[in-house]
């Protein structure tokens, strides 16, 4: 046991020393890259463990880069700090705005983690690793129910309301929708006298557990609607 742990965080890097980290690494990643597979996120199992495996490889060049040459000839940060740097264009493609909403930033965030926990591996700081290793997933896994209970999610929609003439009772809509929780960002109003339409149009949050056919059921009462859209704001 005490060669394996001397091999994780000795000094010096050989190939034995290379592979138990690699291996390290590849189970480290491999357990937050398993929580994203199961949530079906589009950065998921394999691509966080080569990821990992390659900030830790990498890690491993800039150890031995100067062992090679000789004493203090060279700096091992030097790899690392362009890898951080460059681990922002796999974070930036794992995410996607839709409408006014932003999704797979949490698995950006993991990218951009797992390659930091690859370095730290790499440069034989195990005990760091595996500490860090055991808080992410208590975040990723533990976190997640009491966020959905104390901070339900929303999402930024466009509602929109259309009245026949100037029916609409505006007290009557902002009590449904605060029954409802949904809260109002902007609102704007335009009466067409052409079609003698009025529309309300409000960026709204939206609670992601709504139920939207009582919302519009309820919606309904606030005026003679003739019709009623939510939907992303592109």
């Amino acid at each position: 046991m005490d060669t394996v742990l001397d091999m994780l965080g000795g000094p010096s890097v050989d190939f034995s020393a290379a592979v138990a980290r690699l291996v390290f690494s590849l189970l480290a990643c491999s357990a937050i890259g398993l929580e994203r597979e199961m949530r079906r996120q589009t950065a998921g199992w394999r691509t966080h463990i080569i990821i990992g495996m390659g900030a830790t490889l990498l890690m491993l060049l800039s150890i031995w880069l100067p062992q090679s040459v000789g004493g203090d000839k060279g700096d091992p940060g030097r790899i690392a700090a362009q890898v951080v740097s460059g681990i922002g264009f796999l974070g930036a493609g794992a995410f996607m705005k839709v409408g006014n909403n932003m999704k797979g930033l949490t698995t950006a965030a993991t990218i951009w983690f797992v390659a930091g926990l690859g370095l730290t591996i790499g440069a034989g700081m195990w005990e760091v690793s595996l500490a860090a290793l055991i808080l992410s997933m208590l975040v990723l896994l533990l976190l997640e129910p009491i966020e959905r209970h104390y901070f339900p999610s929303e999402r930024l929609k466009l509602l929109q309301i259309w009245y026949e003439g100037s029916s609409l009772d505006r007290a009557a809509i902002n009590t449904t929708l605060n029954n409802y929780r949904v809260g109002v960002q902007t609102v704007d109003a335009e009466l067409s006298v052409q079609k003698k339409l009025t529309r309300l149009s409000a960026l709204v949050r939206v609670p992601v557990n709504i139920n939207l056919d009582s919302l519009f059921s309820d919606l309904r009462k606030t005026g003679k609607v003739a019709k009623i859209r939510l939907h992303e704001n592109y």
